[in-house]
């Protein structure tokens, strides 16, 4: 059965790297990746054409306002919807965690002192979509 429920790119602004999510409306999570910022325009474009988001969700954060020209300029047409960053890195590193438990030796290692083994930003990614589908339930902002 093929979902036809609407879908947002997340974006999650850095500074040498993006991290990215395809988050439908009903939450379902279609991709999600960290890719370099050089890599980030190509990528832009290759999940628009296989996604087809609705809109790009964009966390408030400083690396908004360097990637806002290449948001424009990659894809002129998709509105950008910014959201609240706040709190995101620390709500994404707890989902990380949970959703990827330690192995072997690292399971000793009490809860609050493990550190993910790579980058995070695309868990940072769907929260800020899921975010922005939160305002939209709540009438905030429009789809």
């Amino acid at each position: 059965m093929v979902s036809t429920s609407p879908s947002v790119l997340g974006i999650d602004p850095g500074r040498s790297k993006v991290g990215l999510a395809v988050v439908q409306r009903d939450g379902r999570v279609l991709y999600r990746a960290v890719v370099a910022l050089d890599e980030f325009s190509r990528e832009l474009e290759t999940l628009y054409q296989r996604f087809h988001p609705l809109r790009l969700v964009v966390g408030s954060g400083t690396g908004f306002r360097m990637l806002e020209p290449l948001l424009h300029d990659t894809l002129p047409d998709v509105p950008v919807q910014v959201v609240n960053e706040a709190y995101t890195s620390e709500e994404a590193r707890r989902r990380y965690l949970r959703e990827n438990p330690p192995r072997g030796w690292r399971r000793l290692i009490p809860r609050w002192l493990r550190t993910p083994e790579e980058p995070y930003d695309d868990y940072v990614a769907i929260i800020l979509a899921e975010r922005y589908w939160r305002e939209v339930a709540q009438g905030e902002v429009q789809p």
